[in-house]
């Protein structure tokens, strides 16, 4: 009986021994794990601060080509001495030429062209929109970025006076409404008479009564109908451009005339174009 007691103790010692070994060995394999488990956490901690710091980069670098890219949009090129321009405006530009006569634009071989393609277009949609009607004694000529209106004399003076008549202002409004619509443009007058001369005791020659009769409708725009002076000029062309022969009385008739020249400066044609640009940008963002 004693003998089957120890024996009994024996295994239930063996069996006790066997059951923490085991459990030893699974405490460690568990700490083991555990310790894996913590590298690896700390790992994927440190693998994404690294592509956090890779993703502002890449962010910084995007930020970078976008800046890079808009100021070369914004980068500006002189255009054979004329004007100076973007690549914005260069695309503006090409979206006017769109409704350009294709035959003129097939004459067009380099940018300054092109250019004053896309001018004349506005000019004379300005002209064709301003209620302007072409007649024997008002004639309208659109020569590439240059608009010319001439007025025959009995439209705005009396005969041998540079005072403006009752006539005249219906005409001047309707040209007033041209030069106002656009801000990039600049205005010549110039007067021109016949041969005959003159001479009163306020006008000493055709010289004299072609500046004074000019004077006259310049101060009239600016005056009445709200034209910027800055962007006036006067001047006399006396009796030495003549459109006819000064050998009849309607050939004189001709001769004296007012001629409005038209012309656009292309630096701030092509500056506008730009800020319009910007305008719209300026929009889409707020909205």
């Amino acid at each position: 009986m004693k003998k089957i007691s120890a024996l009994l103790l024996i295994a239930i010692f063996a069996l006790s021994c066997v059951s923490k070994k085991k459990y030893m060995a699974l405490e460690q394999e568990n700490g083991e794990i555990k310790s894996e488990l913590q590298k690896s956490k700390v790992a994927n901690e440190n693998l994404e601060a690294k592509f956090s710091k890779i993703q502002a980069r890449v962010d910084a670098y995007n930020s970078k080509i976008e800046a890079l890219k808009e100021s070369n949009d914004s980068k500006l090129e002189v255009v054979e001495n004329a004007a100076v321009m973007s690549n914005k405006t260069k695309a503006r530009m090409r979206e006017t030429l769109k409704n350009v006569d294709p035959a003129k634009l097939s004459n067009a071989k380099t940018l300054k062209d092109s250019m004053n393609l896309a001018v004349a277009y506005n000019l004379e949609k300005t002209i064709n929109e301003s209620n302007i009607d072409e007649s024997e004694d008002f004639a309208v000529d659109i020569n590439k970025t240059v608009v010319m209106i001439s007025i025959a004399d009995d439209m705005l003076f009396n005969t041998g006076s540079y005072r403006l008549s009752s006539k005249a202002d219906p005409v001047l409004k309707k040209l007033a409404d041209v030069i106002n619509s656009e801000p990039s443009l600049e205005v010549m007058v110039e007067g021109h008479t016949d041969s005959r001369s003159i001479n009163t005791t306020t006008i000493a020659d055709n010289w004299d009564l072609s500046v004074l009769r000019s004077t006259s409708v310049v101060r009239r725009l600016q005056k009445k109908h709200n034209v910027a002076p800055e962007k006036l000029i006067a001047s006399g062309r006396s009796s030495y451009q003549p459109i006819a022969q000064n050998d009849s009385r309607e050939n004189r008739a001709k001769n004296r005339r007012t001629r409005i020249i038209i012309l656009p400066n292309l630096n701030k044609f092509f500056a506008l174009m730009a800020e319009n640009d910007n305008s719209v940008a300026e929009s889409t963002i707020s909205n």
